[in-house]
């Protein structure tokens, strides 16, 4: 433990690096650009690649690269090594500004949506100087931008950093009008609660759709799953511990604050959860988290899954995207304070929240649409797929009191006692926590608990910090032009409430009835699945939201559009395929096999004594040879569906298609393929079962 502090980001050319070995009048513009957004001196380019390369090759670095985050939720590199000829026939090792500023991969080989045809390869990486560089193994890794040769953006980097300026912009304004002089920037965090399955490498090995599509397409209930709920925050096993404890020193190593870890609620799940902090940050560390998770798991002869639905009948796996704002003097703008009905400008930011979800509800949803995530939203352990606010009682009460102009009574705080003399009390928080709700306040912060568990966090983070940006501008439109400010604010807050009060709910989000409510009467938009989602970036007041603020232009939106659909339609397919496969080569062989033995078995009976009636074997045999019938069947009509969606030409058609018609064929194989496995012996089934696979880390 001692060695923490020393060994936290050594492994990162952080602040504390770069004041050691940067000139003061070069560290001090690079430590503005980091704090404050400010563009970068071009001069302190070269002095920093000095300082970068000598750092990395003390620790052993041979190469570096530009680390960069292409639309496929994965992150890329390529790597060059230092080296450059010596006039004696030696080498040297060099690094130049030039070569820290700019890449150049190729732009024609990742995902574009149309922005970059085949023979149109040039692109570029752009060093981004707010995010810190780091080891990974012998390459120094330079986070960077991602963009097409026109300079339209390939990543998801660059759309969240334009986002971040958009919202400094728009609360600077907001915070002036308040007399805040001190303030010179204000920056959204994020603290993003990661959540995964262990199981052991040696079943994983024997489970190709697990290899293939990272979920199980097949796999009969086990004896037990997650009904006694003894699995949630239980006592964590030696080798899971060991896991953990190596993983929290990898992420130490290179500056990630993580915090907290538990056993969540499905038989071999588990979540780590960072401190947070500035939102282009956690993202690159979000990424850089989930790579450590599965390179630390190999050591341990396990395999770290991040789907966002492994296994059917458990609860699947989220990322729950902790969100705030706060200025460059500490303040956040979203902490109530003691007395939050009196406290103006945390109920204006609150506002500006809630009617951002509100207007922009469909466009949060869709930043969250995926093939994966669509089996887990609306789920027992996920939020519906309806987007609301839930903020609690009492800030509720606040909300409403202000907008009847009625006197509001401040709750007093509640002592807890818990009726034994040696336990404290304590105070009970303003709110109740709501499990159920996909954006949440917590405290001093919004969870957006929709975020699939495999996804970057980049993409929602940019569409909050776009909306709350908006909403942020109307209000300092109106304000600035307001001859009386404090009648102005009072009036302009109730507007908003009146307006935007149907996103709130405190309730079950699990709720039929609830659902029903939201769509029916409030008017809330229920989007189920990818399909149903991906119009949504394309609806004339989303393009105008993010084009207005700088986000996104139109050609990269409609890119976004295009790869959504392209991403969903390539999922689905692949797991469809995996599934013929698998059924063809490996159930059916052995559901055939099994059955031949039992009539084997049940002729010889009868030759030993043709009295017996065998009629367990006989009635199994005939059940057997029933299913293996129905399998085929299935397939085929499986097989059929996937020729049909060849023949769809739009983008959308085609993803539609495959919702439609190539998902209930592959339910419908699946059922006949678990019933299957109920009744075949363990000897003959071809892979691990559900009850192998979750309890397989001892």
């Amino acid at each position: 433990m001692a060695g923490i502090p020393d060994d936290f980001g050594s492994l990162v050319f952080d602040e504390r690096a770069m004041k050691a070995r940067l000139p003061g009048k070069v560290y001090h513009s690079l430590k503005q650009t980091i704090r404050r957004g400010e563009r970068l001196d071009p001069t302190v380019a070269d002095a920093v690649a000095d300082a970068m390369r000598d750092w990395a090759v003390e620790r052993g670095a041979t190469h570096f690269t530009h680390w960069f985050q292409p639309m496929t939720n994965v992150t890329a590199e390529k790597h060059d090594s230092f080296i450059s000829p010596a006039p004696d026939g030696g080498v040297i090792l060099e690094f130049s500004g030039r070569e820290l500023i700019q890449g150049e991969p190729d732009a024609s080989s990742f995902p574009s949506g149309g922005l970059r045809a085949t023979f149109e390869a040039r692109g570029y990486t752009a060093w981004d100087p707010t995010s810190y560089a780091f080891l990974k193994g012998r390459t120094l890794c330079i986070p960077t931008a991602f963009c097409a040769y026109g300079g339209e953006a390939l990543d998801q980097k660059t759309p969240l950093l334009r986002s971040m300026e958009a919202i400094n912009k728009q609360a600077m304004r907001v915070l002036r009008l308040f007399g805040n002089e001190g303030v010179s920037h204000v920056t959204t965090s994020v603290g993003p609660e990661q959540e995964y399955f262990l199981i052991d490498k040696s079943v994983y090995e024997q489970r190709r759709d697990l290899i293939y599509t990272g979920r199980t397409l097949f796999g009969a209930k086990p004896p037990k799953g997650q009904e006694l709920d003894d699995h949630y925050f239980g006592s964590i096993k030696p080798r899971v511990q060991a896991y953990m404890d190596e993983l929290n020193e990898e992420l130490w190593k290179l500056g990630i604050y993580a915090k907290t870890e538990h056993n969540e609620v499905a038989p071999a799940q588990h979540e780590l959860a960072p401190i947070y902090t500035t939102t282009n940050l956690a993202t690159d560390q979000n990424q850089l988290t989930m790579e450590v998770m599965q390179k630390v798991a190999a050591k341990h002869g396990l395999v770290c899954l991040l789907h966002e639905k492994p296994f059917a009948g458990v609860n699947g796996s989220g990322k729950h995207n902790n969100w705030s704002i706060a200025t460059d003097t500490g303040v956040n703008l979203l902490s109530p304070g003691d007395t939050p009905h009196e406290n103006a400008q945390f109920l204006l930011f609150l506002v500006a929240v809630i009617q951002a979800v509100d207007e922009y509800q469909e466009l949060l949803r869709t930043t969250v649409a995926t093939a994966g995530n669509d089996h887990r939203l609306g789920g027992n352990e996920a939020p519906p797929a309806v987007v609301s606010v839930f903020l609690g009682d009492g800030l509720t009460a606040i909300l409403e009191a202000l907008e009847t102009d009625t006197a509001y009574s401040a709750a007093e705080k509640t002592v807890v006692k818990l009726g034994v003399h040696a336990l404290p009390r304590f105070a009970r928080d303003m709110t109740d926590r709501n499990r159920t709700s996909p954006f949440a306040f917590t405290g001093n912060k919004f969870e957006f608990r929709m975020v699939g568990s495999s996804q970057s966090i980049a993409t929602v983070n940019t569409v909050l910090n776009t909306a709350v940006a908006e909403s942020l501008r109307q209000y300092a439109d109106e304000l600035e032009g307001a001859e009386d400010f404090n009648a102005a604010l009072h009036t302009l807050i109730q507007k908003a409430i009146t307006a935007h009060k149907r996103i709130i709910f405190n309730g079950n989000g699990y709720d039929e009835a609830w659902i029903r409510e939201a769509v029916d009467k409030r008017g809330l938009s229920e989007l189920r699945t990818t399909p149903d989602c991906a119009p949504s970036l394309l609806k004339k007041k989303n393009v105008e939201l993010l084009t207005a603020h700088k986000v996104f232009t139109e050609n990269e939106l409609r890119s976004r559009y295009e790869i959504m659909l392209e991403n969903y339609s390539k999922t689905v397919m692949i797991e469809a395929a995996a599934m013929a496969d698998m059924a063809r080569r490996e159930i059916l062989p052995a559901v055939s096999a099994y059955s031949a033995a039992i009539a084997d078995g049940a002729a010889k009976k009868k030759q030993l004594s043709p009295s017996l009636a065998c009629a367990y074997e006989t009635k199994l045999t005939e059940r057997l040879s029933g299913l293996a019938d129905c399998i085929a069947d299935k397939t085929d009509a499986l097989e059929r569906s996937m020729l049909a969606v060849q023949d769809t030409e739009e983008a959308v058609n085609e993803a539609f298609t495959i919702r439609d018609i190539v998902l209930p064929r592959m339910a419908e194989l699946r059922a006949v393929c678990d019933e299957a496995e109920t009744i075949t012996a363990k000897s003959f089934w071809p892979f691990p079962t559900y009850g192998e696979l979750l309890f397989s880390v001892r």
